[in-house]
């Protein structure tokens, strides 16, 4: 447990970097609470446009950094093909134009949408809200549990996105890339951002504070950016100082059925979905495949 805590929160890495995120945009970019009591552009318009910032700044500057200006290379790559310059499966014909399409037109605005909501419900006391005042200790452990929520929520629709029927209509679009970029972390069909970013409803049944909900929507939304990075890491002088993309899901791009979850609650493992890249995994993997399908035939 130790650990785990550790190499999360004491530790310059997603987390503490989403946190002062949120803060900043609290105190500097958030217009006041009460102004949510109503809806009106004069409120919303600056937080999309703030998310929109946020997408383009995370999601553009790792693809500028890693695949336009290759500074790392294919140190800690994941898989080495180039990303799909040109492919009928992808709308324009390009992965990456697929991917900031889909990421900006429909990832933001969901995110935003979401955001309003639950910005509009605690002004109006149907979000139960939470200040530090009323409880320094659960208000510091929300922003440790929220991840894990966000993880154990993500395997479940997951999960859910994999039926046959549901992946067909809808998840299909976020596995045209079977190898990934930044870009493609939030590529998804409208359908699955209204499920995706669903995990922050949970705030209308217990406190929390405004801060919480920054920190929980860019916590879905930047993460998914940096998970797929096809990278392991950041190297600064020939070192991983921050942690990014992970493999297993890297993995599940390239086998479908396998790696729903990601690391912060190993429901994989729990349910038996887990893959890590070896081959005695691959032929378990392999095993399920032909067990599955002769019960079909």
């Amino acid at each position: 447990m130790w650990r785990w805590f550790a190499a999360r929160w004491l530790v310059l890495g997603e987390n503490t970097v989403l946190v002062a995120l949120a803060i900043v945009s609290w105190f500097w970019f958030q217009p006041p609470l009460e102004a949510s009591k109503t809806l009106s552009l004069d409120w919303i318009a600056p937080m999309y446009l703030r998310n929109l910032v946020l997408m383009i700044s995370v999601a553009g500057g790792l693809h500028l950094y890693f695949f336009y200006w290759k500074k790392q290379g294919k140190k800690l790559r994941h898989d080495e093909r180039e990303l799909v310059a040109k492919g009928r499966n992808f709308t324009f014909g390009n992965q990456v134009r697929d991917n900031m399409f889909w990421t900006l037109a429909s990832g933001v605005t969901f995110w935003t949408a979401y955001e309003v909501l639950m910005f509009w419900g605690m002004a109006n006391g149907y979000a139960p809200l939470l200040l530090w005042s009323d409880n320094p200790v659960w208000f510091v452990l929300l922003f440790i549990l929220t991840p894990l929520w966000i993880s154990l929520h993500f395997y479940l629709v997951h999960r859910w996105m994999h039926y046959p029927k549901i992946y067909q209509m809808v998840h299909k679009l976020h596995h045209r890339n079977s190898n990934v970029g930044p870009w493609s972390g939030l590529s998804m069909h409208p359908l699955e951002h209204l499920v995706f970013f669903s995990s922050v409803l949970v705030h209308f049944v217990i406190a929390s504070h405004p801060l919480h909900i920054l920190f929980h929507m860019m916590h879905q939304s930047l993460t998914a950016s940096t998970s797929h990075t096809g990278y392991n890491g950041l190297l600064v002088k020939d070192k991983n100082r921050f942690a990014l993309g992970t493999f297993p899901h890297q993995l599940h791009h390239r086998y479908l059925d396998c790696n729903y979850g990601n690391p912060e609650v190993p429901c994989d493992k729990w349910f038996g979905t887990f893959h890590d890249g070896t081959a005695e995994a691959h032929a378990k993997l392999q095993q399920k495949r032909r067990a599955k399908a002769m019960g079909k035939a």
